[in-house]
C-alpha cells in the first residue's frame, strides 16, 4: 500500500512486495490490508465423529460437570468399542472443554492482592526429595522451612526433618535473625505445629497452639492461618518453593553431583544459592526494612526439652521414640533435648550422649554398648530381647551368631557371641570385624577364644620389667668413701 502511494504503479508495488499483481490489485481495489479480509472460519470441514452420540455424553456433563474428558472418553470406547478409537482422544477433549466453557459451571476465581512492605511473611514446609541429594553417597530426605516476605519475595529456609513446632520455630528465628528487622504478621497453613483442631463445634476456625503463640509473642508478629485447603492464599510461598527448588536444581547441574561430604556443605551450599537469589530483591527489601520493627529479642532455644525417667531396661522414650542410655542411669531422673536432627542427654547437667533424631520410619534406637554388660551377665535374656535385631551392629556381626548357632549348642552360642560383642565394645568394633571377616574367609567357625586370640586384649597389659639385681657392693664402696671423708 505504501508503495502504490509512492509510484502509482501496481506492477513494481507487488514487485517490491514480492505479491503477485493479480493479488495486489484485490487488496488495493478492497481498500484493506490482508488481515481485515481474514474470514472468521466457522464451518466444519469434516463430520463430527462424536455427533451419535454426543447427547449421551452431554447428560452426563450436565448430572457431573466435574468429569474430564480423558476419562468420559474411556467410558465411550468401552461402550461402542467398535466405533471410536485411541487417537480420537485430544478430540474429544477439546470438545469437552467447549461445553465446559459454554454451558459448564463457574470456576474459581482468584483475586490478586496487594501486599504492603513490611507487613507479611509466610512460611511453608516443601520436601525436597526431587533433587536427590545425598550425603557421602546416603539418601538425604529432608525438608525445608521456607520463610518469603511477600512484598520483595525475599527469601530464607532451614534444612529440618518433619514440620513440626521445632522446625517452625527454628526456621523462623533464622529468616528474622538473618533480617534483623520483623514484620507485622507471620503467615502460615493450618498444620499441626501451629494449630490445632476445635474441640467445639465443626466448622470453627482452628485455634493457635498455646506454644506456637509464645513464639509469635516473643517476636511481636501477629499470628496469622490461610483458610483449610486453601493454598492458594498462601501462594507467594507456595510459588516461591517450586521456583527455589528449580534454581537450585540448576546449580546442581552445573555443579555436576548432588552428592555433599557432609550436612554442613550442603546447607552453605543451599545459603549460597539464596543469597544469590536476594541479591535481585534488594531495591524492594529496602522499602521493607524501613517499615518494620527492629528485632531486639534473645534467641529462642532451638531444642524441646523433656524430663524422663529410665527405665530399668536402660531406656527412655521422648516423643514415643526409644532410646537406650548408660545403664548407670537406671532410675535416675535426665534431661533429654530434641534438637530438629539430634537428642542430646543431660543428668544433672552433664552431657551423657547424642544420638540422631528418629523418622517416623523408625520407632527406637538401641546402642549395643549400653546393655552389652549386663547381657553378658544374663546370656539367656538374648534370644528374645524385643530390640535383639539392634545387637547386630553389621552383617558380620549376624554371620557370626548363625555360625556358632548352626555349630554349637544355644545357650553355648548365645554365651560366646555376647563376649564377642563385648570386646567390641570394650576395644574397637573394626577391629573385631577385621578378625571375623578373616576366618569368615577363611572358612573358620568364630569361636570366643580365636577372636580373642586375633584381636588385642581388652584391658591394656602392665609393661614388662626386668627384674631387679641388688648388688651390695655399691653398699661397700659407700662406706669407703665415708672413711675417706671421716
Amino acid at each position: 500500500m505504501e508503495e502504490y502511494q509512492k509510484t502509482g504503479s501496481v506492477q513494481r508495488a507487488a514487485l517490491r512486495s514480492d505479491m503477485d499483481p493479480k493479488t495486489a490489485r484485490k487488496y488495493i481495489k478492497a481498500g484493506k490490508l490482508p488481515s481485515q479480509m481474514r474470514v472468521e472460519h466457522t464451518w466444519r470441514t469434516r463430520t463430527d465423529p462424536f455427533e451419535q452420540h454426543w447427547d449421551q455424553c452431554e447428560a452426563i456433563l450436565d448430572a457431573a460437570p466435574e468429569l474430564e474428558g480423558k476419562f468420559l472418553f474411556e467410558w465411550l470406547c468401552e461402550r461402542y468399542p467398535s466405533e471410536y478409537q485411541e487417537g480420537q482422544v485430544r478430540t474429544f477433549q477439546r470438545r469437552v472443554r467447549e461445553w465446559k466453557a459454554l454451558k459448564g459451571v463457574d470456576k474459581e476465581v482468584f483475586f490478586p492482592q496487594i501486599h504492603e512492605p513490611g507487613r507479611r511473611m509466610s512460611t511453608d514446609c516443601t520436601h525436597m526429595g526431587e533433587l536427590g541429594i545425598t550425603i557421602s553417597g546416603q539418601p538425604f530426605p529432608h525438608l525445608l522451612c521456607h520463610c518469603v516476605l511477600t512484598y520483595s519475595n525475599w527469601e530464607w529456609g532451614t534444612i529440618c526433618h518433619s514440620e513440626s513446632l521445632l522446625a517452625l520455630r527454628t526456621g523462623i528465628q533464622a529468616a528474622l535473625f538473618r533480617l534483623g528487622r520483623v514484620p507485622l504478621e507471620h503467615w502460615t497453613d493450618h498444620s499441626s505445629a501451629a494449630t490445632h483442631n476445635p474441640t467445639k463445634k465443626d466448622g470453627q476456625r482452628r485455634p493457635f497452639n498455646k506454644d506456637y503463640e509464645d513464639v509469635m509473642d516473643h517476636f511481636g508478629m501477629k499470628p496469622r492461618t490461610i483458610q483449610v485447603d486453601c493454598p492458594n492464599e498462601n501462594g507467594d510461598v507456595e510459588s516461591l518453593n517450586g521456583v527455589l527448588k528449580r534454581r537450585l536444581k540448576q546449580y546442581l547441574l552445573m555443579r555436576g553431583s548432588s552428592d555433599f561430604d557432609s550436612e554442613d556443605a550442603y546447607r552453605q551450599f543451599l545459603e549460597n544459592v539464596m543469597e544469590k537469589a536476594n541479591k535481585g530483591r534488594s531495591d524492594r527489601l529496602a522499602d521493607e526494612l524501613k517499615v518494620m520493627h527492629v528485632l531486639n529479642v534473645s534467641r529462642l532455644a532451638e531444642y524441646d526439652e523433656y524430663r524422663c525417667r529410665v527405665r530399668s531396661s536402660s531406656t527412655i522414650t521422648v516423643k514415643r521414640r526409644i532410646y537406650s542410655v548408660p545403664s548407670r542411669l537406671i532410675g535416675e531422673m535426665i534431661s533429654a533435648r530434641r534438637f530438629k536432627d539430634r537428642l542430646e542427654v543431660f543428668y544433672n547437667g552433664v552431657h551423657q550422649l547424642s544420638e540422631p533424631w528418629i523418622s517416623r520410619d523408625e520407632r527406637h534406637r538401641i546402642n549395643y554398648r549400653h546393655i552389652i554388660g549386663a547381657l553378658v551377665r544374663k546370656p539367656g535374656a538374648f534370644r528374645r530381647y524385643r530390640f535383639r535385631e539392634e545387637l547386630f551392629p553389621s552383617d558380620l556381626f549376624r554371620w557370626t551368631w548363625e555360625c556358632l548357632s548352626e555349630r554349637l549348642s544355644e545357650r553355648l552360642a548365645e554365651r560366646e557371641y555376647l563376649q564377642i560383642l563385648n570386646h567390641a565394645a570394650l576395644t574397637m568394633q573394626c577391629e573385631v570385624e577385621a578378625a571375623l571377616m578373616n576366618m569368615r574367609h577363611n572358612g573358620e567357625v568364630p569361636r570366643w577364644d580365636r577372636v580373642l586370640d586375633t584381636c588385642r586384649p581388652a584391658v591394656s597389659q602392665p609393661p614388662r620389667l626386668k627384674p631387679l639385681v641388688v648388688s651390695f657392693n655399691v653398699y661397700d664402696d659407700l662406706l669407703a668413701c665415708q672413711g675417706v671423708l671421716a
